[in-house]
């Protein structure tokens, strides 16, 4: 039975204000981002979800506490669903990350991982959905790397087209059904 997934990124970070690539740091979030937490709770908790898998990363994990603590809808934290690891460069300013983002689609930044690592990583996790998951509904809340490794997964796309793409973030997220 397919698993239909309602994606949504963290909500909006101090870091994404400042214009830095925070990859494997916490985050924290903006004042604005708490109140991004909350809508999408408002938004989300009578959606038929049964769970919400969340990137265990600090700025992830405040965004599903947020949004659906105290709730019954079970938040399960999973570190596959992580931003790629930028290793060195965790914490660059955003521009440096994406201006050589193809340089490192098969290698891994210094003492991180490439983007294709970080993609192989979310499909693990995804691999993982129906054993417990099948024929419900869940939310993941995540990072560009969770959202890549969906679309991978589920749509096709190559890790060079989704790297070579412009990302646009929805306020709304993304279904997805998985087969």
């Amino acid at each position: 039975m397919p698993i239909d997934i309602v994606f949504e990124t963290h909500a909006l970070t101090e870091d994404n204000e400042r214009g830095i690539a925070t990859g494997w740091l916490p985050g924290r979030l903006s004042e604005e981002g708490r109140v991004n937490a909350a809508e999408m709770g408002r938004r989300r908790r009578d959606d038929g979800i049964t769970a919400v898998f969340s990137s265990d990363l600090r700025r992830a994990v405040e965004t599903a506490e947020i949004a659906f603590g105290g709730t019954d809808i079970p938040i399960l934290y999973d570190w596959r669903l992580r931003e790629c690891d930028f290793g060195m460069r965790n914490g660059s300013p955003r521009p440096e990350i994406k201006r050589d983002l193809l340089d490192f689609c098969d290698h891994p930044y210094p003492g991180g991982e490439s983007q294709s690592q970080a993609i192989e990583r979310v499909a693990r996790s995804l691999a993982d959905l129906p054993t417990r998951w099948a024929g419900r509904r869940v939310m993941l809340i995540g990072h560009l790397a969770t959202y890549r490794g969906l679309e991978h997964v589920i749509n096709g796309c190559t890790v060079r087209e989704l790297l070579e793409a412009d990302f646009e973030w929805r306020p709304e997220g993304w279904e997805y059904r998985l087969a």
